[in-house]
């Protein structure tokens, strides 16, 4: 009795992300400069606001009924502490450091679920490639809640005694905005279109079949992964091509354009002008957008929580044949985005799920949100990161990458950025799309060749 009493339920989405058709598991990668010291990687950690978080402390436990709860325990922090000696390459052959850790992550995405026995996050220390994986389960919160605990144990390289800076960019999908009643009918409108949509992607509507469509039972395929590198110069550049286009506008932009050439160049036979694949975005539902203050994130009298505080929305990109103008792929980002942004399809996503969850449980709801997964083609998220140079454990760290356990998709694309450049975790099911490099590849292209021609726009 004494338990239940401590014993605190699991939010809906927490319980969502423990069904077995949407466990997730998010693994961040950070590389260090110099080599791990794990003594200071073990200071770092009980040192951390991490230690005093409750739901970093308890365990996952289940009633007679089933339902889930967290419970709270001591932490040992040296169970959650892995540390491999050795390099990876014995296992995956002589490859390069960054395709080593790439594989390894891959393989961690269908393979390594998180122990039950223990509060489900982990640090596996890759010490030959200086490199520090975080596995956190989703259940604990979304990409922003955890991205602004991890930044937490990070300091500024700058000024070791400052955290990195908080805030300030990054999407919210609620701006306080005034509305004039043409606006006001148009938020109207674009709601009940695109929540029809939505319900309607989860009974039958979806995508047509390509080289780079999932379905059911994929999220069980083996997976590779690579790394689109982009400069966010670059992308600022491409962005005062258009009017009032932002780095989201950009970045859905680089995707339609590079998914086209990859099209041009795997798909057996034409494919149709215009031919529609639908991504599933993650938007963040705070006031704040960006990263959250982790003080606030604590603070349950805050009005930013801590959790999984996220709608979904489904955006569509569009092919075109490769001597299309690259700069259309971002006025038709544009367009797209600006109405989505104007409709309340990401708080209605999060209602909808909420009110499933609550009447008819999470088998239902994890049910109803693979099948929206399995008629979409792809996942895209954008996470801010840190805007100068860190440290952890006194280490400068060299970059920040994410990527997920595996879904139904064929293909998922996790964007970080750190200071003046983002990296996007490219994943793919390999017996479906096995050369993730060409891809990665005609992404990175694409966001060259739209920066000349914006740059050769601004000239004329």
């Amino acid at each position: 009795m004494g338990n239940m009493e401590r014993d605190e339920p699991l939010s809906p989405a927490g319980r969502l992300f423990l069904q077995p058709e949407t466990n997730q598991i998010i693994n961040c990668l950070i590389g260090v400069e110099k080599p791990i010291d794990v003594d200071a990687i073990k200071a770092v950690i009980n040192d951390s606001v991490l230690l005093k978080h409750p739901r970093f402390c308890s365990l996952m436990v289940k009633d007679s009924c089933g339902r889930e709860y967290w419970r709270r325990t001591e932490v040992d922090v040296d169970r959650h502490l892995i540390v491999f000696d050795k390099p990876l390459s014995d296992e995956y052959g002589s490859i390069s450091d960054e395709d080593t850790v790439n594989e390894y992550a891959a393989d961690l995405s269908v393979s390594s679920p998180l122990s039950t026995d223990k509060p489900l996050w982990e640090i596996h220390l890759l010490m030959a490639h200086r490199c520090i994986v975080f596995r956190l389960h989703h259940a604990l919160g979304d990409g922003i809640s955890l991205m602004s605990m991890l930044l937490s144990c990070c300091r500024r390289a700058d000024d070791p005694m400052q955290q990195p800076t908080a805030g300030g960019l990054g999407t919210s999908s609620t701006p306080r905005r005034r509305l004039g009643l043409w606006t006001l009918m148009k938020v109207v409108w674009y709601t009940l279109v695109y929540v029809l949509e939505f319900m309607l992607r989860a009974l039958w509507l979806k995508d047509k079949k390509t080289v780079l469509s999932g379905g059911a039972g994929v999220e069980l395929w083996p997976r590779k992964l690579a790394t689109a590198r982009f400069r966010l110069d670059d992308m600022k550049t491409v962005k005062k091509a258009i009017a009032n286009a932002t780095i989201n506008d950009v970045l859905f932009g680089v995707l339609s354009c590079g998914v086209s050439r990859y099209l041009d160049i795997r798909s057996p036979k034409a494919l149709g002008e215009g031919l529609q694949l639908t991504g599933a975005a993650m938007v963040n539902l705070r006031p704040q957008a960006g990263l959250q203050d982790i003080s606030k994130l604590m603070n349950n009298d805050s009005g930013t929580r801590w959790g999984n505080k996220f709608g979904m929305m489904l955006l569509p990109i569009y092919y075109h044949k490769g001597d299309s103008d690259p700069i259309q792929f971002l006025r038709s980002a544009k367009s797209m985005i600006d109405k989505k942004k104007l409709s309340l399809e990401a708080p209605c996503s999060y209602k909808i799920g909420d009110f499933v969850m609550s009447f008819f449980g999470a088998k239902l709801a994890s049910i109803l949100n693979y099948r929206i997964l399995c008629n979409t083609t792809f996942t895209i998220s954008n996470v801010i990161g840190p805007r100068e140079d860190i440290t952890i454990g006194g280490n400068p760290a060299t970059y920040i990458r994410a990527s997920s356990t595996s879904l139904p998709h064929a293909i998922t694309m996790h964007m970080v950025s750190y200071g003046e450049r983002a990296d996007m975790q490219v994943l793919v099911a390999k017996d479906l799309i096995p050369d993730p490099q060409v891809l990665v590849k005609c992404f990175e292209d694409a966001l060259l060749e739209m920066k000349d021609a914006a740059e050769a726009a601004t000239k004329t």
